[in-house]
């Protein structure tokens, strides 16, 4: 597709919808921009990451950083919370088609964050339309008709949660769109596009662009999304801070660097969120070479273990100090229509999560499903009252330091064969929905992501690379893992249904390999359009 920015390439068919809403002429400019900007800034940040991972691999460990004492230990705040984001109690999240978009500002959740990341498989189709979808949604005119004839409107703007979105992570690409020759940052992709089309307009209607901002390793890399919204400020005209951003803590080089992140980004800093699953996953893959650090079933990695509860509480207090928002981590649990006992149970222990965070002093807490919405709220409700929030629960009487955070011991942990097959089963069907175009797939009444699938395939590979043992003392080798792949993929269809040749070719490239690989997004990108 010709376009008028000089150097810019789009690689892939554009409708005229596409073409006239997203990808216009003055739009494609200012990626460019984006692009010419901050790529090597980019590049150069993931190169410290490739550099801390070979000394991380090396034997080294993390601490908090020397350097930057000057910043924890002194006082300052992030900038004033806006009226809109002050109420953050339950916030809902889920991909960016119609119906969800449409549910989730419907839910009765304060916030629903719109993703382009985890949640969603990042098929051309699927980053575009998304964008026309958010475009409508802020506008209330968006709406969507089911195969089954029902409609699905939004509720009046006064009735609808607050709209944040979350861009793809600094190490993703859209190889769709070149500049000079060089696939575009997936971050700046979707984020330009939002901002772009979006920023006047949600201005006129007491609001403005707010990000969630994923997968963060250091407060350099807040550094750049800062130099980000300087220069999308000053280019669209409006004054500094206008845009604001929660980011994620879901990495665990960047729970060292919480109160260093937030200053990066205060101009534009509204919270950090707990993002517990990628950070079980982080926690995995930064240690993937030390034996020392083996983590058992998934299941058995909750909140409570030491190192995510060190983690958590952590968080709430750099927040409060700071004067930003603490905001807790999902709750994936998907009610069944047909089995009360399984809800009954399951309701149970996000009530029970919920009111430790709360008693931690959370401000608020994600959920996957409408249906959670008023049980985490009633939660909140509790502790919260008439308040907005919990900041001046400001958790003086923790202290976390760096063993803290590094503490994997879990009392009683075990390694099982149900756990294995466990991780086999959703690596096998979340992979095969993701290549087909859904990123946020129902497995087990949990609602997986991209983020569990990692932590599935990564503890697989943990487990085969340190001949971990199960809890009846076998051996987890290679070939245990391939007879136990085997008998589940025969159980979900075989090799010839839907996409599972391919999947079973990318599981097994990386549970098997002597490298470990970084994320498996990546590889799976390169299958995603065959």
């Amino acid at each position: 597709m010709p376009t008028q920015a000089s150097g810019l390439k789009i690689l892939a068919p554009v409708s005229e919808l596409y073409r006239q809403r997203v990808l216009t002429p003055s739009a494609l400019e200012f990626l460019q921009g984006l692009h010419r900007e901050f790529q090597a800034q980019r590049l150069a940040l993931l190169d410290e990451r490739k550099q801390r991972q070979t000394r991380l691999d090396q034997g080294g460990s993390l601490d908090f950083l020397p350097e930057t004492l000057s910043i924890r230990e002194s006082s300052w705040t992030v900038a004033p919370t806006p009226e809109d984001l002050l109420d953050r109690r339950v916030e809902i999240t889920g991909p960016t088609d119609a119906k969800m978009v449409i549910n989730a500002l419907n839910s009765g959740a304060k916030v629903f964050m719109a993703d382009f990341e985890d949640a969603q498989s990042p098929t051309w189709e699927n980053q575009l339309q998304g964008q026309v979808n958010l475009q409508d949604a802020i506008r209330n005119t968006l709406s969507f008709r089911s195969e089954e004839g029902k409609v699905y409107e939004l509720k009046p703007a006064s009735e609808l949660a607050t709209l944040l979105v979350r861009p793809r992570g600094w190490h993703l690409e859209e190889r769709h769109l070149t500049v000079d020759g060089t696939p575009m940052s997936a971050s700046l992709f979707d984020f330009g596009l939002y901002v772009f089309h979006t920023m006047k307009e949600r201005m006129s209607r007491g609001s403005a662009p707010y990000f969630y901002l994923p997968k963060m390793e250091s407060h350099r890399e807040a550094r750049l999304w800062n130099d980000v919204f300087l220069y999308a400020q000053n280019a669209l005209g409006v004054p500094r801070g206008t845009i604001r951003a929660t980011c994620l803590i879901e990495t665990i080089p960047a729970a060292f660097e919480m109160d260093e992140i937030l200053y990066e980004l205060r101009e534009h800093a509204a919270g950090l969120n707990a993002g517990r699953w990628d950070y079980i996953f982080s926690m995995i893959k930064k240690f993937a070479k030390h034996p020392d650090k083996i983590l058992p079933d998934r299941a058995q990695v909750t909140m409570s273990v030491p190192f995510m509860s060190a983690y958590a509480q952590l968080l709430v207090k750099t927040c409060h100090r700071r004067g930003a928002h603490a905001i807790g981590g999902m709750a994936a649990f998907i009610p069944s229509r047909k089995d009360a006992a399984v809800n009954e149970r399951a309701i149970s222990k996000v009530q029970e999560d919920k009111t430790i965070e709360a008693r931690h002093g959370f401000d608020g807490t994600w959920v996957a499903h409408p249906d959670l919405v008023p049980i985490a709220r009633a939660v909140f409700d509790e502790y919260l009252g008439t308040k907005a929030h919990q900041k001046d629960k400001l958790r003086e009487d923790v202290h976390v330091q760096a063993k803290d955070l590094l503490n994997v011991t879990i009392p009683g942990a075990q390694i099982t064969e149900e756990g294995v097959r466990q991780n086999i089963r959703v690596a096998i069907q979340y992979m095969n929905c993701w290549l087909k175009g859904q990123g946020a797939v129902a497995l087990y009444n949990l609602m997986e992501d991209a983020a569990t699938a990692e932590i599935s395939r990564t503890q697989l590979w943990q487990w085969i690379h340190h001949k971990a043992k199960l809890q009846d003392g076998r051996v987890i080798t290679p070939e245990l893992y391939t007879q136990f792949r085997s008998e589940e993929l025969a159980l979900l269809g075989g090799p010839e249904k839907d996409r599972h040749k391919e999947v079973i070719e990318l599981l097994d490239g990386l549970v098997l390999a002597k490298d470990f690989s970084e994320f498996l997004t990546l590889p799976a990108y390169r299958m995603l359009d065959r």
